[in-house]
């Protein structure tokens, strides 16, 4: 079989991950403005697909066209086809907006034009333009004098043509939309109404341009490469980034989205004054830039909402009256976010920071966000005298201006931070604490598969991992000794490291399966991930499945291996989950010759997906799991649930297209509703909230559901 017959494409699998959140922005069983947020998030998704893929596919096929081969013919049609999907993609989200809009205003939430204003908001939104609007704005001529203006990325703009009677001069105007200014401006009132903030400056150009007779006008919005690169050796990584986010801002223009009706004369002046010849040009047939629409979303709607939710706070941590080093000296103590409160990461480091007897803290910073407790914690604690070291990572795409700053502000608090390698991204997330105790020194770590950011912790599903095993506290002492001085672990008892052998590993591992199904043992591999494209590695569970491994997989983005396929993939199983929260802690089983769940099993927790960036250009950990209760919430809750969700699942055919499954009256199971009802495992046993494991249901849902063939 040909690769395009084995594997998926990456960006078409990418593309159609954007496709399934774009569903729940159609699905009824959702509140509208959640509705509304999904539809945001998916247009978001698309402009960061643009910025990224899209615009690396264009450098290269630019690169390669430039060659005296001129071998970019598979690669223009490779892109071709992209662009295709992807302006379908942008289409249908024109629709879903336009259905939506409806929607809403029946809701009493009504986005409207610059035509379907009363005569009182009117006149209100005439005295904010005035005070509020007109003084940020700068029209620009657009005439061989003045060069046409910078236009930032995402950024919109009007292009005006206009005749002056006065003394029938002739005029074209550019007026950028500054991003200072709102996206949607709230009229105010007892309904909730909003006015795009290019309507409302099209609604008063006669306050801006007095005296002129509009001829022509049109709204654009450009996309721009935004991706930075760091290949050579030597290079200083601060000032490398500090003049690469300046570089950024100023990336080629990829993109060109053109408001529907707009003449060509005034596009064709937005081509060539942004340089745009080679950019994919979109003619939006509704509103320019729907990832704005989250502006609206944040207003406080409840009803039009999903109900709240307080997480929990974990049991073992409670018991121990809030005493963290207590509670972790008891025993190792999983939490599942968001279900459980992230706000215990954050409290664990502040403890850290104020105890006297705690002498070093180290942590990886890999996304902190803008207001960072964590970050607050270890600047308190280096400016109590305790050792403090930050490995904060300025190649974490788009957090780079934040994490130049966080640098910045610990250092000058006196922690030691360090920028990690050149060719490899830190984005291990692994915090360590040591603590002068009356029996020695004792290390105290905490392992995470997401991010240190409380805002995120909300809505992405993630595992965090407390241990006090001296094993764990050596290992995640090499971890940082790798980062900060390049030191080659050695006898690691609890970790396995990429780029050092993560990949290898992962291949022992199915090959052990392999060797039991050939046996006639039972033998079987679950695995949750947020993305699966590293082909050594599909061609790896190919094989397993070849000789009888029974694979489930969970995997929410893109995913290249092809399943269900006769004598290729037939016992492999994959899908995806969409749903309240975005799944984004990574974990993996390996039977390990039980059926699963066993107690036997071999169980894993990861920063990495399996994607060749994560095995090979990025230092990731894997931790094995021993702790008898964290096992028993993983794979008796969080995997098994994640299997036999089907109510937000998307099941991956063979052919390349994802069905929604449908479930049955009687078996329908929701994986965010029953962690947000049910506590978890990790309850020590005496608790009487201590949960059960799933439902004998649960399992049924997993075993019965066949591979599905296309």
């Amino acid at each position: 079989m040909k690769d395009s017959e084995r594997f998926f494409d990456r960006d078409l699998s990418w593309l159609a991950f954007d496709r399934r959140v774009l569903e729940e922005a159609r699905n009824e069983a959702h509140p509208a403005l959640e509705r509304l947020r999904f539809l945001s998030i998916s247009a978001r998704n698309l402009d960061e697909f643009f910025m990224v893929r899209l615009a690396g596919l264009k450098a290269q096929q630019l690169a390669e066209q430039s060659e005296p081969s001129g071998k970019a013919g598979s690669l223009s049609e490779q892109l071709e086809e992209i662009a295709g999907e992807a302006e379908r993609l942008s289409c249908d989200q024109q629709q879903a907006w336009a259905e939506l809009r409806v929607e809403l205003s029946r809701a009493g939430v009504a986005v409207l034009g610059e035509e379907e204003l009363d005569p009182e908001a009117g006149e209100w939104l005439a005295a904010y333009f005035l005070k509020e609007i007109f003084p940020v704005l700068t029209p620009q001529a657009i005439d061989p004098v003045h060069p046409f203006p910078f236009i930032p990325n995402k950024g919109i703009a009007l292009i005006l043509e206009f005749d002056r009677p006065s003394d029938g001069a002739h005029a074209r105007e550019l007026l950028m939309l500054p991003s200072s200014l709102p996206r949607f401006i709230r009229i105010p009132g007892e309904t909730a109404q909003y006015v795009a903030i290019e309507n409302v400056v099209r609604r008063h150009l006669s306050e801006l341009f007095p005296g002129y007779k509009l001829l022509a006008h049109g709204a654009f919005r450009i996309i721009r490469d935004s991706d930075v690169d760091v290949e050579e050796e030597g290079q200083e990584l601060v000032p490398f980034f500090q003049k690469a986010m300046k570089r950024r801002r100023r990336g080629r223009v990829v993109k060109l989205e053109l408001e529907s009706g707009m003449p060509d004369r005034l596009s064709e002046v937005a081509r060539l004054g942004l340089s745009a010849a080679d950019a994919v040009m979109s003619e939006v047939p509704g509103l320019l830039g729907l990832d704005g629409l989250e502006r609206v979303v944040d207003e406080d709607w409840p009803d039009l909402k999903f109900p709240s939710y307080a997480p929990r706070f974990p049991e073992p941590i409670a018991e121990h009256r809030g005493d963290y080093f207590a509670a972790i000296r008891a025993s190792d103590i999983l939490v599942h976010h968001p279900y459980e409160t992230f706000e215990v990461v954050v409290e664990f480091l502040k403890q850290a920071a104020a105890d006297p007897d705690v002498i070093a803290i180290k942590q990886t910073i890999y996304r902190a966000g803008k207001q960072s407790a964590i970050i607050r914690a270890l600047i308190d604690a280096a400016e109590a005298g305790k050792s403090v070291t930050v490995v904060i990572e300025l190649k974490a795409r788009f957090d780079e201006e934040q994490n130049l700053f966080w640098g910045k502000a610990l250092e000058e608090a006196g922690a030691q931070v360090v920028y990690g390698f050149i060719k490899y991204k830190t984005h291990a997330k692994a915090a360590m604490v040591v603590r002068r105790e009356p029996d020695g020194h004792r290390t105290y770590c905490h392992l995470g598969t997401g991010n240190y950011n409380p805002v995120s912790a909300r809505v992405y599903t993630d595992l965090s991992f407390f241990t006090a095993d001296p094993r764990a506290g050596r290992d995640v002492a090499q971890l940082f000794d790798y980062i900060t001085a390049y030191i080659e672990p050695h006898g690691l008892e609890t970790l396995t490291l990429a780029p050092l052998g993560l990949r290898q590993e992962l291949v022992k591992l199915i090959d052990a399966e392999i060797a039991n199904a050939r046996l006639g043992r039972p033998a079987a591999i679950w695995a949750k991930l947020n993305a699966l494209v590293d082909k050594p590695l599909i061609e790896k569970l190919y094989e397993a499945s070849a000789a009888g491994v029974q694979i489930d997989l969970v995997v929410r983005g893109i995913c290249c291996l092809r399943p269900g396929v006769p004598e290729l993939s037939e016992n492999i199983r994959v899908k995806s989950i969409v749903g309240r929260f975005l799944e984004h802690g990574r974990s993996w089983a390996f039977a390990n010759g039980e059926q699963l769940p066993g107690g036997n099993a071999l169980l894993f927790i990861s920063s990495a997906d399996w994607m060749p960036r994560n095995l090979d250009r990025r230092v990731e950990y894997m931790l094995r799991i021993e702790n008898p209760a964290a096992r028993a919430q993983i794979l008796d809750q969080v995997l098994l649930a994640n299997l036999c969700d089907n109510e937000q699942s998307w099941r991956l055919l063979a052919a390349g297209r994802y069905e929604r499954i449908e479930p049955k009256p009687d078996d329908r199971f929701n994986v965010h509703s029953y962690f947000m009802a049910h506590p978890s495992l990790s309850g020590p046993p005496a608790s009487k909230q201590r949960a059960e494991p799933l439902p004998p249901v649960a399992h049924r849902l997993v075993a019965d559901v066949d591979p599905p063939l296309e």
